[in-house]
C-alpha cells in the first residue's frame, strides 16, 4: 500500500478591518489584500468574492491575484470554488478531465483544503485561470480569449430572458486577452451565423470556428447535460496559426445528473440536438450533422460510459473521503456525498442509453 495521498493546506490570512470589507458587500467584484501560505511559501494576493448565485451562499467561492511574487504554479490568479451545492463535490473536476479525453481545451482543477485566519472553510476546487498564461502552458500560440460570461453569450441576436433584440451582439461577453478589433470579429460572426443562407453560412463558418473542435464540445456538453454551457460557461480562443475560434468549458457543477442548483435532472432532460443559435445552424449542415453523430457514437461506446468514468470517479471520491468532516459545510452531509458516487455512475448509463437511441435523429 502506498502512502495515503492528502489535499495540500491553503492558509488565508486577512486583517480584520479588510474582512469586514469584503464581507459588507458580498456582491463586489473588489479585490481586498491578504496573504496565501502555501506549504513554506507565503505570497501577498488580492482577493474577492466570485461567482453569481453562490455569493449568497454560506459557503463562498474565491478569486484570487497574486502580487508578490507575482505567478502561483504558473499563473498570475486562481479561482477557488466552494462547489456548495454539489453534494459530491466532484462534478467540475470530473467534466473538466471529461473534455480533455475528449480533445477539447480545459482547464485544470486540483482541490485544496483552505482556512481562514485559522479557521478551516473546507474542501475547495481550485481552477487554472483562462488567460495568456494558460496557452503559454500548453505551447499554444498567443491568441484572443474571450469569456461568455452571461446568458448573452448564445450566439443569437435575441436576449434569451426577454427575447429582445440585443444593445450589442457582444452583449454577454468580455475580453480577456486582445484588443478591440477581436470584439469586432466575434461580433462579425455572430452577425452571419444569424443571417447568412444555409449554402453561404455553411462556407463562411469555417473561416471563424474549428468546426470539428467544437462538434467534440458540443458532445461534451451533451453527455454531461449542462444547460447552461450553450449559453455562457465558455471561453472563445481564436488560435492564430488557424485564425478559428476554440471552445473552452468552465464551470460545470450543474452536471451528471444534478442542475446548478444541486436538484436531480432526468438523463432524458436535454436533447441530443443541444441549444443555442450557433448550433442549431451547424446541425442543420448534413456533413456538420452527419460528423456530430460519428464523433458522439463513438464517445457514447468509447469515453462516456460507466466502465472509462468510473476510476476517475471513484478515485475523486477517494481523495475527498478523509477530509470531508473537515469541511464544516459537509460534515453533516456524508451520507449524501458517499451516495453520490452511485448516483453519478447510474445517471452516465442511463444518459448513455437515452442518447444511443436518440442517435437516429441526426441522420
Amino acid at each position: 500500500m502506498g502512502d495515503k495521498i492528502t489535499l495540500p493546506t491553503y492558509s488565508l490570512f486577512i486583517k480584520p478591518q479588510d474582512l469586514r470589507q469584503l464581507r459588507s458587500d458580498i456582491w463586489s467584484n473588489e479585490h481586498i489584500p491578504a496573504k496565501l501560505k502555501v506549504g513554506h511559501s507565503t505570497y501577498h494576493i488580492e482577493i474577492a468574492y466570485r461567482g453569481a448565485l453562490t455569493r449568497d451562499l454560506p459557503k463562498k467561492s474565491f478569486h484570487i491575484n497574486f502580487i508578490k511574487p507575482g505567478t502561483f504554479q504558473g499563473g498570475r490568479e486562481i479561482h477557488l470554488n466552494a462547489e456548495y451545492l454539489d453534494p459530491s463535490l466532484i462534478r467540475n473536476k470530473l467534466s473538466l478531465d471529461f473534455f480533455k479525453s475528449l480533445g477539447v481545451l480545459s482547464p485544470e482543477a486540483k482541490y485544496v483544503l483552505l482556512s481562514l485566519n485559522g479557521t478551516v472553510l473546507g474542501i475547495y476546487l481550485q481552477l487554472e485561470s483562462v488567460d495568456d498564461l494558460f496557452l503559454k502552458k500548453r505551447g499554444l500560440p498567443q491568441g484572443p480569449i474571450i469569456y461568455a460570461h452571461n446568458d448573452d453569450a448564445n450566439f443569437s441576436f435575441l436576449d434569451p430572458d426577454t427575447e429582445e433584440i440585443k444593445e450589442s451582439l457582444f452583449d454577454g461577453y468580455k475580453l480577456k486577452c486582445g484588443q478591440e478589433a477581436d470584439e469586432d470579429r466575434l461580433c462579425e460572426m455572430i452577425y452571419k451565423i444569424n443571417t447568412l443562407s444555409r449554402s453561404d453560412f455553411s462556407q463562411e463558418i469555417r473561416r471563424y470556428m474549428d468546426i470539428e473542435k467544437y462538434l467534440r464540445w458540443l458532445a461534451g456538453v451533451v453527455c454531461t447535460q449542462n444547460y447552461d454551457g450553450f449559453i455562457q460557461n465558455y471561453a472563445l480562443y481564436a488560435n492564430p496559426t488557424t485564425n478559428l475560434y476554440e471552445m473552452i468549458p468552465w464551470d460545470y457543477d450543474g452536471t451528471w445528473g444534478r442542475d446548478c442548483h444541486g436538484q436531480v435532472m432526468e438523463p432524458d432532460y436535454f436533447p441530443i440536438q443541444g441549444a443555442n443559435t450557433l448550433t442549431a445552424r451547424l446541425l442543420d449542415i448534413d456533413e456538420f450533422r452527419h460528423r456530430y453523430r460519428n464523433l458522439l457514437e463513438e464517445i457514447l461506446a468509447t469515453l462516456f460510459t460507466p466502465e472509462f468514468l468510473e476510476p476517475q470517479i471513484t478515485a475523486n471520491y477517494q481523495l475527498l473521503r478523509p477530509h470531508i468532516r473537515q469541511d464544516p459545510h459537509k460534515r453533516k452531509a456524508v451520507a449524501k456525498f458517499e451516495a453520490e458516487p452511485s448516483f453519478i455512475l447510474d445517471f452516465i448509463s442511463k444518459r448513455n442509453s437515452y442518447l444511443k437511441n436518440q442517435l437516429a435523429t441526426l441522420l
